[in-house]
């Protein structure tokens, strides 16, 4: 049993003030570095503090700053994998800046993701940063907000180039002799996938085919987890598979593979994100790296600029020096050269 009457309360402004025969405003000029203590005064309150073990109040501090000293992060998805590499990218570098972070998860979902942005105000958190669903009210935001999306999203902050990614994609492709490519993604109103898709496009060197397959459109019209008939793309002559995720050229390896397509022997895949199992599946998955800590680190920098200079609390879209950041083509054993097709009527009239 604990004897509450023996655990002394934190060490406090006033106890700080009394050990040291200082007044209470004295000790709080020189924690926050205001008013006029001297130097030696100044260094010998904040050592003594830090033997008491003080740490400053938050709650005291929102009051006299009017600022909570924590930020939003709203997500669109917690379950996918490539989030919590993005929420750990952000706590650490709202961390580094002297904040918090509070998350908050749409599930998917346009009216969640506003709920959520609503209850982050309500909260009263500082600024904001945000990975927008379509359609997300953003300017509801009663603070400074911050968008990692794309660099076609208006309003984008700072995100990777996703574009530049995909053209690095249909490059690396080109380069070893694919000329029928099948471009996979999961939702065809995704800003981002958009924009991979259109940078593989515009990669492609002249004698090159692409296709694009929508497995959202396709699981609407054959149900949830149908399959994507890529070995009928085989056939066809496709020899890349280009996912716009992960997550779907791991759905593409597993599909060719059950079907005895050999990768990549037979045919090539490549995915998006570098998702934290994609060096240890079978074949090990070649792809394309967004550089998250620099994209956190621009994103917070420029959210905390934008609160520090503006006393007046509104929506606002943050700006930032940089606003696209060079996604890096990550090389492993999913991909190599293309298997010569044969040639078809069909293959010589594209």
């Amino acid at each position: 049993m604990v004897n509450y009457d023996s655990i002394a309360p934190g060490p406090n402004l006033s106890r700080i003030a009394t050990s040291l025969g200082v007044s209470v405003a004295t000790v709080s000029n020189a924690l926050s570095g205001k008013g006029r203590v001297s130097g030696p005064l100044v260094e010998r309150i904040r050592e003594h503090a830090a033997e008491l073990g003080y740490v400053p109040s938050q709650a005291g501090r929102a009051l006299r700053t009017g600022r909570s000293g924590v930020l939003g992060l709203v997500l669109p998805d917690i379950a996918n994998p490539l989030f919590p590499k993005i929420a750990q990218a952000i706590e650490f570098a709202a961390s580094a800046a002297g904040y918090g972070v509070l998350i908050a998860d749409s599930r998917g979902d346009v009216a969640a993701q506003t709920e959520a942005i609503n209850r982050l105000v309500e909260r009263g958190v500082d600024g904001m940063v945000i990975i927008p669903r379509r359609a997300t009210r953003i300017s509801a935001a009663a603070c400074p907000v911050a968008v990692i999306d794309t660099p076609s999203t208006p309003g984008n902050t700072v995100a990777a180039d996703h574009w530049q990614g995909g053209h690095e994609i249909a490059g690396h492709l080109a380069g070893l002799g694919h000329r029928r490519i099948l471009i996979i993604g999961n939702n065809q109103e995704s800003n981002v996938q958009n924009d991979r898709a259109g940078g593989i496009r515009s990669g492609m060197r002249p004698g090159m085919h692409s296709e694009t397959l929508w497995i959202d459109r396709l699981e609407q019209e054959n149900g949830s987890d149908c399959p994507l008939g890529l070995a009928e793309k085989v056939r066809q002559g496709f020899t890349a598979f280009a996912a716009l995720s992960d997550l779907q050229a791991l759905r593409a390896l597993t599909e060719l593979q059950q079907a005895g397509i050999n990768i990549p022997a037979d045919v090539s895949v490549t995915g998006f994100d570098d998702l934290i199992w994609s060096p240890v599946v079978t074949p090990a998955l070649t792809t394309v790296r967004m550089d998250m800590d620099k994209i956190a680190g621009i994103a917070v920098s420029a959210l905390v600029d934008s609160i520090r200079t503006s006393s007046i609390r509104k929506g606002r879209l943050v700006t930032a020096q940089i606003e696209r950041v060079a996604m890096q083509l990550i090389v492993r054993q999913s991909s190599g050269p293309a298997k010569p097709a044969p040639k078809t009527s069909e293959m010589e009239n594209i």
